[in-house]
């Protein structure tokens, strides 16, 4: 299992819940319609480019030249971002917490737009507590890129062999895995404080 000493967590749907059904099941009636909308309007790839470090008002009026009929809920995705966060894994933040009170190294690395990340820390304030946090926004590079990862080990003099990562997405997992980070998948309802227990870490 190795002996890693430091964990990095994911932020999204690790220890935020989100997703932006949240917010757009207010808006829309239908549910057909707004499965619509997020796979043709307000798409993954062009939120993704907000994670990468696009200004939002310029992402928002792209969209809505494309998109004239759908200025609304187009602008409700960057104005009412907070409703897309339907709250938090309380076990994990309990777990983080936990973690925290028995001196163990805690990390983040999240593909998050930079404004968007301060949002979230002054609605949660653990997200501040971390001991180092790469923001994908900030930085302009995104997970699973290995130079996210080696961005983290480098600014904060960790070795990757003393890390276990742990994101809802087998492909930044594997990202972490190929900088030589141990790392764990999660998926509901998995036991991500049993899992930690089996690399040494206290329960």
């Amino acid at each position: 299992m190795g002996n890693p000493k430091t964990v990095v967590f994911d932020i999204g749907n690790v220890l935020l819940r989100w997703d932006p059904r949240n917010l757009y099941r207010r808006i829309f009636d239908d549910e057909a319609e707004m499965e619509w909308f997020l796979s043709n309007v307000c798409t993954h790839d062009w939120n993704v480019e907000q994670d990468r470090g696009r200004d939002w008002d310029e992402a928002v009026a792209l969209l809505i030249k494309d998109h004239p009929r759908h200025e609304a809920p187009i602008r409700a995705f960057h104005e009412r971002w907070s409703e897309t966060v339907s709250g938090v894994f309380e076990e994990h933040v309990a777990l983080l917490q936990r973690l925290r009170e028995a001196g163990v190294p805690n990390f983040c690395i999240t593909n998050f737009s930079g404004p968007k990340f301060i949002l979230a820390q002054q609605r949660f304030p653990f997200l501040a507590g971390f001991d180092g946090i790469v923001v994908s926004g900030d930085e302009r590079l995104l997970k699973p890129d290995p130079a996210i990862y080696r961005l983290l080990l480098d600014r904060y003099g960790l070795e990757a062999g003393d890390c276990i990562f742990i994101d809802d997405s087998k492909a930044n997992v594997e990202g972490a895995r190929a900088v030589g980070m141990y790392a764990i998948h999660y998926a509901e309802p998995m036991d991500l404080a049993a899992e930690l227990c089996r690399y040494g870490f206290p329960a």
